[in-house]
């Protein structure tokens, strides 16, 4: 585990042009914060691979920069990765970060190495989400040029939420020539390139609203109670 001081902390598928829309039933979302300087996060990258291709898991790579400066530049990582990551320390309570994290949910905090946490916290995620789905949510529109993502909450929800569009590249190789990882050739899944606030949903009103996607990257939708609390439903479109 690597640990890095913070500052002051810290669904169906819809498939081509206009099909009719369906119901996606809520995965678990596993963030993983990695990063290709970062000597410990190998395993953790390799155990998001497993994941990477289940349906009922959304799972997505953050790369974080805050260890470009130890001799490597991670050609994915983005300051708003490392500051969603401080942003859900400060949210706990928390000063400090570390790589490689995986956060479950938007809840559980689990070294991302760790095999058995993970699949523990993801298996009682899993069985959690089969019992308790508070969001359903609808995917449409073009690929390639837009989504259209419609919401209701039947029992309505406790708190608001925020919702959030990630998207994410498959898959890219990448050999590391210096920093901690020098001499390496990693396979890295699912990596997050941009995250967005869209809106915030009140979980009383249904919830409807089109966005402009261009290209062809996964498109991830996220339900989350606001300040960075547990991620109530989310959909993707691949």
């Amino acid at each position: 585990m690597r640990l890095a001081l913070g500052w002051g902390m810290m669904l169906c598928m819809v498939i081509g042009l206009h099909l009719p829309a369906s119901a996606q039933q809520s995965p678990v979302v596993v963030e993983l914060f990695t990063s290709q300087g970062c000597a410990a996060c190998p395993p953790a990258d390799r155990l998001l691979e497993k994941l990477a291709d289940r349906d009922e898991v959304i799972a997505l790579a953050l790369h974080v920069d805050y260890w470009d400066y130890i001799g490597w530049t991670d050609s994915f990582g983005q300051s708003a990765f490392s500051d969603r990551q401080k942003a859900y320390a400060r949210a706990r309570g928390r000063s400090s970060v570390f790589t490689p994290q995986m956060i479950i949910g938007g809840i559980d905090e689990v070294k991302g190495s760790s095999r058995p946490q993970v699949m523990g916290t993801l298996g009682t995620h899993l069985s959690q989400s089969i019992m308790n789905e508070p969001i359903q949510i609808t995917l449409s529109g073009e690929r390639g040029v837009d989504i259209t993502i419609e919401a209701v909450a039947p029992g309505g929800l406790a708190y608001a939420t925020d919702v959030k569009l990630m998207r994410y590249m498959d898959e890219e190789h990448v050999d590391i020539l210096a920093g901690e990882n020098a001499g390496r050739s990693v396979v890295y899944r699912n990596i997050v390139t941009s995250i967005r606030r869209l809106d915030t949903w009140d979980g009383v009103r249904p919830f409807r609203q089109t966005v402009k996607v261009e290209g062809p990257e996964a498109v991830v939708i996220l339900f989350q109670e606001q300040g960075l609390g547990p991620i109530v439903g989310a959909a993707r479109r691949r």
